[in-house]
């Protein structure tokens, strides 16, 4: 296959297409490093001569025009990510998550009607709502008001599926809709808002280790790899076609327990200390004290089950970190 991954010189665009490679794939990536690094790609472009790159933006409609029309499958996971990052930049935030999407499914579309695979997102459910910690796919959205800042990330990415899915019911253009949980791994990076490579550089480094809010939140960690395997496989089932898919691990654990767990693992002297979310964030940020993915519907397509867990995962972020 030729493909091409928006977005692949990111965190879990560059694990993409890596497992991509390793399938026999042919690799055009394009990323303008806002949130990713050529440093994620840099042993990609040294092994194999079927993998290329172009750093430029996915807004570059004559461009994107040229790569699409030369590729099989468009993997679109250029996105702005984190919690912070939306907060900071809102506008370009909202702006590449929508008008990005909207050029790419209208070029896969004019071009061949090339498939294409959009990555959105767990925060597609929203707010708490009594009782309920696992989410399913058709499960009811609930948000905050449009004065907090994160729920325009929510909002982007859910036009993102809304266009997706009018392509397909419209036009017939093959999509696949993935809603990542927290993925976590190898070339994270904290920057953003992502706990997990926050926790573990503050470890080894000796600094306190922050927990935003209580630390009495739920999340479920799933390890890149196992989510880039499942990607690649919905990718090559005719069943996913039109469909939208939750990729993450079941198992959660509180905010509090991972950073203890990150502290022992990382043989760390830190402390453990606790931010105020208004702080961290903005005034009026509002949290979800529970999230976790049912992935009985992508088990029951493709057999996915999580494999690498919490401790493994942690510790090779910790080994990636020190080397």
């Amino acid at each position: 296959m030729k493909t091409l991954i928006t977005g692949g010189a990111g965190f879990v665009g560059s694990h993409l297409a890596e497992e991509l490679l390793n399938r026999g794939d042919k690799v055009v990536v394009i990323d303008n490093l806002s949130t990713g690094s050529m440093d994620n790609i840099e042993h990609l472009k040294e092994r194999s001569k079927r993998f290329s790159y172009y750093i430029d933006t996915i807004m570059n409609e004559g461009l994107m025009r040229r790569l699409i029309k030369g590729c099989d499958i468009v993997y679109h996971m250029a996105a702005a990510v984190g919690v912070k990052y939306i907060i900071d930049n809102p506008l370009e935030s909202i702006q590449t998550n929508v008008r990005g999407t909207e050029i790419v499914l209208d070029l896969a579309n004019s071009q061949g009607k090339k498939k294409v695979v959009v990555a959105s997102t767990s925060e597609i459910y929203g707010k708490d709502r009594p009782g309920k910690r696992s989410f399913r796919e058709g499960d009811d959205r609930v948000l905050g008001p449009t004065t907090i800042s994160r729920w325009s990330y929510s909002s982007t990415k859910a036009l993102d599926e809304f266009l997706a899915l009018a392509y397909w019911r419209e036009k017939k253009l093959p999509v696949v809709i993935v809603r990542l949980f927290n993925t976590c791994g190898p070339r994270q990076t904290g920057r953003y808002g992502m706990v997990m490579p926050r926790f573990v550089k503050q470890a080894l480094l000796g600094q306190p280790i922050t927990i935003y809010g209580d630390g009495k939140q739920t999340r479920s960690f799933t390890y890149v790899l196992d989510v880039v395997r499942a990607i690649a496989e919905l990718a090559q089932d005719k069943k996913a076609v039109g469909e939208i898919f939750n990729v993450g691990n079941p198992k959660a654990i509180t905010i509090n327990e991972l950073a203890q767990k990150v502290k022992r693992l990382a043989g760390s002297g830190s402390s453990i200390t606790h931010i105020p979310y208004e702080k961290a964030y903005e005034k009026g940020f509002e949290d979800m004290r529970h999230r976790e993915p049912d992935i009985t519907k992508i088990r029951l397509l493709i057999g996915f089950r999580p494999k690498v867990e919490l401790d493994e995962m942690i510790a090779n972020i910790i080994k990636y970190f020190k080397r």
